[in-house]
């Protein structure tokens, strides 16, 4: 376990690699504190227990002010709104979980909720939740653009679980735009970031998230596992197929970090909640 002196340098180093220097002069009143909060984010986002993540939720009323202060951080901000049920969920989950019978002299087992538990916490979650404002703008608009990659139109509601239909939203690892694209994706899929960040352009950027969509399906056969790979990477998501000599999603979720394991059920229950979709269902268009 990291010592508080090892999380303080990790988190240090971490706000350094994947924050811009405008962001941390805007933050330099208490770079320490940002540095303990951003570490622990990073950490239990990509660590291996869902339930960890419910750790975090002491740390979003200190983090979040913070970032919402300056303009500079104010994207990080955005990012961060979208993932705070992130923690609510883990901390439902946690408190219906029966604490797990150890053996004399050791550790408890830990193990993660199935991916079908959790899809129904998911469901319960978003169950009184109305459209966030700005899709009421955006859903019309990029809908045709979905279709015209013949990807499923209803995925464009990734964008609500990405950033809340917010495209200034930039996460710390240096996603950016509704849907949250990194930039080795958006230029694989025809975008510029220089001079003008084109993943912040409504349109541009739900034109390159569809490709990118239909790339993965076309490589895995499957929207489960084509959102798990968007979220933590194709070649991750291929290589624990491999290994588990598996064909499904919800046979490797307890093996991919955390917040893929929240990312792929929160999509399942926003299409069903503003579409009525099912996920698995979703039909293809023609061309």
């Amino acid at each position: 376990m990291l010592s508080a002196a090892d999380l303080l340098r990790s988190g240090q180093q971490w706000v350094q690699d994947n924050l811009d220097p405008d962001a941390l002069r805007a933050l330099g009143a208490d770079p320490e504190a940002l540095a303990r909060l951003m570490a622990q984010w990073q950490k239990r986002l990509q660590g291996e227990y869902v339930l960890d993540l419910a750790a975090l939720k002491p740390f979003a009323p200190t983090l979040l002010p913070l970032l919402e202060a300056h303009e500079e951080t104010q994207p990080y901000a955005a990012w961060l709104k979208s993932r705070l049920d992130y923690l609510d969920v883990a901390d439902a989950l946690r408190q219906q979980t029966p604490p797990p019978k150890s053996k004399p002299g050791q550790p408890p087992p830990r193990t993660n909720p199935s991916a079908e538990v959790e899809r129904k916490a998911w469901q319960k979650q978003l169950q009184t939740r109305p459209w966030p404002p700005a899709a009421q703008e955006y859903v019309p608009k990029l809908k045709p653009l979905f279709t015209a990659q013949r990807v499923p139109a209803e995925l464009v509601w990734v964008a609500e679980v990405e950033s809340s239909f917010n495209p200034q939203a930039r996460s710390p690892a240096g996603a950016s735009g509704l849907f949250q694209l990194m930039p080795d994706t958006a230029k694989a899929q025809g975008l510029s970031l220089w001079p003008r960040d084109q993943r912040r352009d409504p349109e541009r950027s739900a034109t390159a998230a569809a490709r990118e969509l239909r790339a993965l399906h076309n490589q895995f056969h499957d929207w489960r596992l084509a959102l798990a790979a968007y979220n933590a990477g194709a070649g991750r998501v291929g290589d624990l197929l491999k290994k588990s000599k598996a064909k499904t999603f919800d046979a490797i979720a307890p093996r991919l970090p955390a917040e893929t394991q929240m990312y792929v059920p929160k999509v399942e229950a926003t299409l069903l909640k503003r579409e009525g979709a099912i996920l698995s269902r979703l039909k293809t268009p023609t061309a």
